[in-house]
């Protein structure tokens, strides 16, 4: 990783975390939807104090988050140009791809041919293949899964084909090869993700997915900023599900995380170990295990876990270096359903080399930090505007 020296830059996705209804709201059904409002409303109120000190009350109305009259870092809020409200096109947009036909979603379950082709092609029949929570449908089809052997196949509101397989049914290798095999299938079809659901346990009460889910994605549609730097032989370093979601595709090294804490941890290690390049790191947990789950509480928990950590990777950087915080999409755990929601995203920008905060005000795409990582390291951006000219006045 180690190159001649120069700019860095630490991209941060808090996966899920969006700040109010997109003006579009209504078309996806999310009028009303809030995810960070409505959290810390139902955690009577957040103590993030670093957050707030980089804006972040700034942004929205924020319960225990007061804005204060001179911020640090660079606030704002993004809008999705993209259509729809899922992991695959949020992060592509972040890197500059704006995808103007959503990726399609089957509601009511995948069409026959694509069953078939699977059955065809791996030899096994399946259960399920209907739209449900991932941890309702293991209670539901767990038990005949170990009976049968037949791995359980099921969708959410997301372009999604999700996998589900006990591990000591289906080990989790034969599953990344089901999974591979269905990526194959569904590429026509443009579905985002093929998603492998390992799980364990002896009971449908006891059942849970494990830290071996791994995602099969749709390869971008266009090349991303990832892409142009790779080529420009700068250093792209992707934690979490980074390289899934892209496919690999412009990502050098990378690694996997567990939960939030380690994917905190491992992009603290990415930085101590990159003299020059982006890493790009995905926190998974506020949408995996607490919007699609509800758990308010527990969302609230991680923001104030991440907040602890934000001074260690402020810490960290160097004059040059520049820190992106933002969102993919919202994820708001008291709204119905479980489902993802259309919101504007919020965008926390810091460099030491700053010298005094400032609102970006509201950026007309997520596409808008793909073309200031594109100008920090002197490169070609494909879309969006760039505001690092206004980090540095």
């Amino acid at each position: 990783m180690r190159g001649g020296g120069g700019k860095r830059v630490v991209l941060i996705t808090l996966d899920g975390c969006g700040v109010g209804e997109l003006p579009d709201a209504a078309r996806y059904g999310d009028v009303g939807a809030n995810t960070l409002g409505h959290v810390a409303e139902a955690c009577d109120g957040l103590n993030l104090p670093h957050l707030r000190e980089l804006g972040l009350g700034n942004i929205l109305d924020l319960a225990g988050v007061a804005p204060v009259a001179a911020p640090r870092g660079g606030w704002g809020r993004m809008v999705e140009a993209s259509a729809g409200k899922d992991t695959t096109t949020g992060h592509w947009e972040i890197a500059g791809i704006i995808e103007p036909n959503p990726l399609p979603t089957f509601p009511t379950g995948f069409p026959e041919e694509i069953i078939a082709a699977l059955r065809r092609e791996t030899g096994l029949d399946v259960l399920g293949n209907v739209a449900a929570s991932g941890t309702e449908i293991l209670k539901e089809l767990g038990d005949e899964h170990v009976r049968s052997g037949r791995p359980i196949v099921y969708t959410s509101a997301d372009s999604v084909f999700q996998v589900a397989a006990h591990e000591a049914v289906i080990p989790v290798e034969r599953l990344y090869e089901i999974c591979r095999i269905a990526r194959r299938i569904l590429d026509p079809y443009r579905i985002g993700r093929v998603i492998a659901r390992p799980f364990v346990g002896d009971a449908p009460e006891n059942y849970r997915r494990t830290a071996h889910r791994h995602d099969f994605s749709l390869a971008p549609t266009a090349p991303t900023v990832l892409d142009v730097l790779t080529g420009a032989g700068i250093p792209v370093f992707g934690v979490g599900k980074i390289r899934d979601i892209f496919a690999g595709r412009g990502i050098g090294d990378y690694v996997y995380s567990s939960d939030n804490h380690d994917g905190m941890v491992k992009t603290l290690t990415a930085l101590a170990g990159m003299e020059r390049g982006l890493i790009f790191t995905n926190l998974v947990d506020f949408d995996m295990l607490y919007g699609h789950r509800l758990d308010a509480l527990g969302f609230g928990a991680a923001l104030e876990e991440f907040d602890r950590w934000l001074p260690e990777c402020l810490a960290a950087l160097r004059n040059d270096d520049l820190l992106i915080v933002t969102a993919d999409h919202g994820c708001d755990p008291t709204t119905p359903g479980s489902d993802h929601t259309r919101e504007y995203v919020p965008l926390l920008v810091w460099s030491p080399a700053m010298a005094r905060g400032m609102a970006l005000g509201v950026r007309p795409t997520f596409a808008d930090v793909a073309a200031t990582v594109a100008e920090v390291f002197g490169v070609a951006a494909a879309s969006g505007q760039s505001f690092r000219r206004e980090l540095v006045g």
